[in-house]
This record gives C-alpha cells, structure tokens and sequence, in this order.
C-alpha cells in the first residue's frame, strides 16, 4: 500500500515537470533517469517523436568501467552524452530532471553536460 502511494506521487512530479518541459528540434529535452543500478539518458525530439542520441551505464564501452548511479557515474555519463549530443548536431536542451529534485546526482549529471558544451 505505501509503496503504491509512493510510486503514484513519483508519477504525479514526473508528469508535473513533463507539462512544461517539451522537446522541439530546436531545442529537444534531455531526459535523465536514475534506477537503482543504472544511469540513463537520452535527447529526444518530442515534436518528431525521435531520440536523437542516447548514453547508458549498460551500454557496452561503458560496462566495463562499472559504473553506478551515484555522482560520480552521473558526471561520466553526462560527459558522454553531451559529446554523443554534439556528434548529432545538438547544441541546446531543456533538461527534464524526471520528477527528481536538482541537487546531488542529477545535479552533478546536468553540470557535467555544460561542461562539455550542452547549453540549457
């Protein structure tokens, strides 16, 4: 029962920040989802319904390097993906935290992607 109730207010914030935020192909919106055991990411274009690029602990160049969705995984594979992004010709992103607060690891996961050239 709780964890029904949790899991119901955890789509309730998803859908909340998924009213405001939408993708164009000017601008497409970087979704960025933490598990228990990985990290994913992904640039889509709402509009177009298409993931421009995507990036993954489970991708396999990555599993090698083990790693987990802490901040110091998110600050790998937010440097990943932004050079993966800029490979397909994305400059600019509206960041779709996933319902999730801005701080810790999806912090860490939207610095790292400025860092290496996303702008949002």
């Amino acid at each position: 029962m709780k964890l029904a109730l949790k899991q119901k207010l955890a789509q309730k914030r998803r859908w909340r920040v998924r009213r405001k935020v939408i993708g164009s192909a000017e601008r497409p919106r970087l979704s960025v989802r933490f598990s228990q055991r990985h990290i994913h990411a992904q640039v889509i274009d709402d509009r177009a319904g298409r993931t421009l690029a995507a990036a993954s602990t489970q991708a396999k160049d990555l599993r090698d390097q083990k790693l987990k969705p802490n901040a110091a995984g998110a600050i790998a594979l937010g440097q990943r993906l932004a050079s993966t992004a800029k490979a397909a010709g994305v400059t600019a992103v509206v960041f779709d935290r996933g319902g999730r607060r801005f701080h810790g690891c999806v912090k860490a996961f939207a610095d790292a992607a400025r860092a290496a050239g996303l702008q949002f």
